[in-house]
C-alpha cells in the first residue's frame, strides 16, 4: 500500500521502492521497518551441494560474528528458488545468489547486491562453457544437432538462459536443434557428461574447474567445445531493510576480509572481494535475460519455479525407476 507514495519502481516487486534508481530497493524509510537481528543468517548460492560450503565460509562467518558482535549461521539451501524466497519473507540476510537468479533477487526478495570474488584486485568471472566427453566424435556446437543436451535449471545465466542466447549464434538452437534436459544443477550435469547421460552440458566454468579440481571428474575425461564472454560471478546480497549502521558494517567488514588460503581453494582462487553494483556489474546478465526472454518479473519467477520443481520431480522419478547396483561383496 506504500506504493502510492513511491516516485519510482521499475521492475521491483510492489513491496519494495526505487526512489534513487539504481535499480534496487531503497531501505525502507520507516525506522521500525528497519531490521537488527541479534542472529545473522548467511548463505552460499545452491549451485552445487552447498552444505559443502559451510565449512569453506566458516572462516568469513567467524570474521562477520567478530566485526558485528552478532552471531552468523549458515543456511543451506537446496535451490536457487529456497534462497530468494528466504529472503523475500525476511529469514535470510546476506546470501550469494547464482548469476542468473540475481535479478529475481533484486527485483523479488529486496536483494541489494554488494561485494562480489575478487583476483588480483579485480572482480573474478567465469564462463559459459560446452563440455562433451573426450573421446566423443563433437567437434563444435552443430554437431549436437538432435543429441542429449543438458542445461542445469530454468533460472541459471550459464546454465540455461546464456545457451539460448550464445548457442543459436553458433549453429545451435535449443529447442529446436534439441531438446534441452535439465540435470538439476552444474555438478549433476558434468558428472553426467562424464557418466554418458548426456552427449553435451552447459555450465559455468568456475563450478566446472572447482568440481575437476576436487578430482569428482577427471578434467581428462572431458573436453571444451565452447566458451563464452566472460560473466561476473558471485554476487553477495544484503538484504535491503537491515539497519543503515548494520549494513554499512557488513560491507566494510566483508571488503576488508582476506581470504585464508583454504577458501582461496575452494574458490579458485578468489582473495577476497571487490564492491559491484547491480546497475553497472550485472548489466551484461541483464541482457542476457532480456534477449532470452526471460525478464526478472513475478510472472516469468513463477514460471521458473514451476520448472524447477518438474525438473525435480522428473529427476526424483528417473532415480527410483533406476535398477539399483549391487554392492560389491
Amino acid at each position: 500500500m506504500a506504493q502510492d507514495s513511491c516516485p519510482n519502481r521499475g521492475q521491483l516487486d510492489p513491496l519494495y521502492c526505487d526512489g534513487n534508481g539504481d535499480l534496487v530497493a531503497d531501505m525502507p524509510a520507516d525506522t521500525a521497518k528497519q531490521k537488527d537481528p541479534n542472529t545473522l543468517i548467511f548463505a552460499y548460492s545452491a549451485v552445487e551441494a552447498p552444505q559443502v560450503y559451510q565449512k569453506v565460509f566458516q572462516p568469513l562467518m567467524d570474521a562477520l560474528a567478530q566485526c558485528t558482535g552478532k552471531k552468523v549461521v549458515y543456511y543451506s539451501a537446496n535451490s536457487p528458488t529456497a534462497l530468494i524466497e528466504a529472503m523475500r519473507s525476511g529469514r535470510l540476510h546476506i546470501a550469494d545468489f547464482g548469476t542468473g537468479s540475481v535479478g529475481f533477487a533484486v527485483n523479488l526478495a529486496g536483494a541489494v547486491p554488494a561485494v562480489s570474488f575478487s583476483t588480483a584486485g579485480k572482480i573474478a568471472g567465469y564462463k559459459l562453457v560446452a563440455i562433451v566427453k573426450a573421446d566423443s566424435p563433437f567437434k563444435s556446437l552443430p554437431d549436437l544437432k538432435g543429441k542429449r543436451v543438458a542445461h542445469t535449471s530454468p533460472s541459471s545465466n550459464s546454465g540455461n538462459l546464456a545457451p539460448r542466447v550464445f548457442f543459436p549464434e553458433n549453429g545451435l538452437v535449443p529447442d529446436t536443434d534439441y531438446k534441452p534436459v535439465f540435470s538439476g544443477g552444474h555438478d549433476k550435469s558434468v558428472l553426467g557428461v562424464a557418466r554418458g547421460d548426456y552427449d553435451m552440458a552447459a555450465v559455468a566454468s568456475d563450478v566446472y574447474d572447482r568440481i575437476v579440481a576436487r578430482s569428482d571428474v577427471k578434467g581428462s575425461d572431458l573436453r571444451i567445445i565452447y566458451e563464452s564472454k566472460v560473466f561476473p560471478t558471485a554476487s553477495f546480497s544484503i538484504a535491503h531493510d537491515l539497519k543503515p549502521d548494520l549494513a554499512k558494517t557488513l560491507l566494510k567488514c566483508m571488503l576488508d576480509f582476506n581470504f585464508p588460503e583454504s577458501m582461496q581453494k575452494e574458490l579458485n582462487g578468489a582473495t577476497g572481494f571487490v564492491p559491484i553494483t547491480y546497475k553497472e556489474t550485472w548489466a551484461p546478465i541483464r541482457e542476457v535475460a532480456e534477449k532470452s526472454g526471460t525478464p526478472y518479473n513475478k510472472t516469468a519467477y513463477d514460471l521458473q519455479v514451476k520448472r524447477d520443481a518438474e525438473a525435480a520431480a522428473k529427476k526424483a522419478a528417473e532415480k527410483a525407476a533406476a535398477p539399483s547396483t549391487p554392492k560389491a561383496p
